[in-house]
């Protein structure tokens, strides 16, 4: 009887690992391949539903149907938004590219005297130290140099060719652009009849799962990607600004890297300040050194004022749980999984809290929190 049990068990473990692993396959296939194909709908869907307040101001305050409010908005949305977004996107990318084809020059002006001048520091303590080790040393750092020059200067390349590759492939990507503006205006004159029949074809408990889904995905994490897209605008306009006023080259392309760069958890834009700053000041340059930390402190102060007042949540992570997702999501799927695994994590972590799914215990249930639960309130 016993053994009967454990062969019961493993048999059920078995059943639910090979459960999950086609769940999984199922998902990875459709994010790997039927998502990039489907993505200008998927993003004339999501187009649809953003306009879908604006539509119906529309509609009221002008007294026109649904579908002649859908395509005026649709034509509104597209005549200033996307053209504004385009030429933002244009000026965005000239920039880039002018800052990466002149980054060898960068390199040997400012990253290159920084490295010589600590090495010779390096040498002046060998040589009363060991002098025998000087010449191992001088063989050392020449080949070091070398090195790190190729690298930046086949960093440079290897970006350029990648940026020639994307302009190859703008023809596909104007095909792609105009299928997304045309659904975007059918499924904007039809929203209420497509989603209505979407529902319709769902269960009791499925269409459950889904409407607690929608409600989390747009109540709480769109909130937040739009609140941080925000800080995110404000904090490139700020560097922009402040880099052009203190006369930094490339200014806008410097400020449109950091403002990226700034959204990863913990790291932000004093995860590459700072260490300017440090290397100015290792240069010598301690006048531009200074101007970039007021810059960074000016940015820093008025980020935690904003914050706090735009920020209505966050997507209750650890941020080595989502630096780790954004990791795997971006070698799995690129853009999409950098910031879709987080996204999803969130959502799996608010469904199995909410009791929707059960996948993990909560902090606390299991006995090694328990036990710690119990030691913090005899200590309290």
């Amino acid at each position: 009887m016993e053994v009967d049990l454990k062969i019961e068990k493993r048999l059920r473990f078995i059943i639910n690992v090979a459960y999950f692993a086609i769940l999984a396959a199922a998902a990875f296939l459709l994010l790997r391949y039927g998502l990039p194909a489907l993505m200008p709908f998927v993003l004339a869907f999501l187009l649809a539903y953003c306009l879908k307040r604006p539509i119906r101001f529309l509609a009221e305050k002008l007294r026109l149907g649904r579908r002649a409010a859908a395509l005026l908005t649709v034509l509104l949305f597209y005549g200033t938004i996307g053209l504004f977004l385009a030429f933002l996107s244009v000026r965005a990318i000239s920039g880039v590219s002018q800052f990466i084809v002149n980054l060898p020059g960068l390199y040997a002006e400012y990253a290159e005297p920084v490295l010589t001048s600590f090495f010779e520091s390096a040498e002046e303590f060998f040589l009363y130290q060991d002098p025998e080790l000087l010449n191992q040393l001088n063989a050392v750092w020449e080949q070091f140099l070398n090195s790190l020059g190729q690298q930046v200067t086949g960093l440079s390349v290897e970006v350029m060719g990648v940026l020639s590759g994307m302009a190859s492939s703008l023809p596909a990507f104007f095909i792609r652009l105009v299928l997304m503006i045309i659904a975007s205006f059918f499924i904007a004159m039809d929203y209420d009849a497509l989603t209505g029949f979407c529902m319709d074809q769902m269960s009791g408990r499925t269409k459950k799962i889904f409407l607690q889904i929608k409600e989390y995905v747009v109540g709480t994490l769109f909130v937040c990607i739009r609140s941080y897209a925000l800080i995110m605008s404000i904090t490139f306009l700020e560097l922009a600004v402040g880099l052009t006023l203190i006369g930094v080259e490339y200014s806008v392309a410097i400020a449109l890297f950091i403002a990226v760069f700034d959204i990863l958890p913990v790291l932000g834009t004093g995860g590459i300040m700072i260490p300017w700053v440090i290397l100015e000041a290792f240069r010598g340059d301690l006048a531009l050194a200074v101007r970039l930390l007021i810059v960074y402190v000016a940015i820093t102060v008025i980020r935690n004022i904003l914050e706090p007042k735009i920020v209505g949540s966050q997507i209750g992570l650890h941020p080595v749980v989502t630096l780790a997702s954004m990791f795997l999501g971006a070698q799995l799927f690129g853009v999409i999984g950098l910031f879709g695994f987080p996204i999803g994590l969130s959502l799996l972590r608010h469904l199995n809290d909410t009791g929707t799914v059960q996948l993990f215990k909560k902090p606390g249930e299991g006995k090694t929190g328990t036990k710690i639960k119990e030691q913090n309130e005899s200590l309290s």
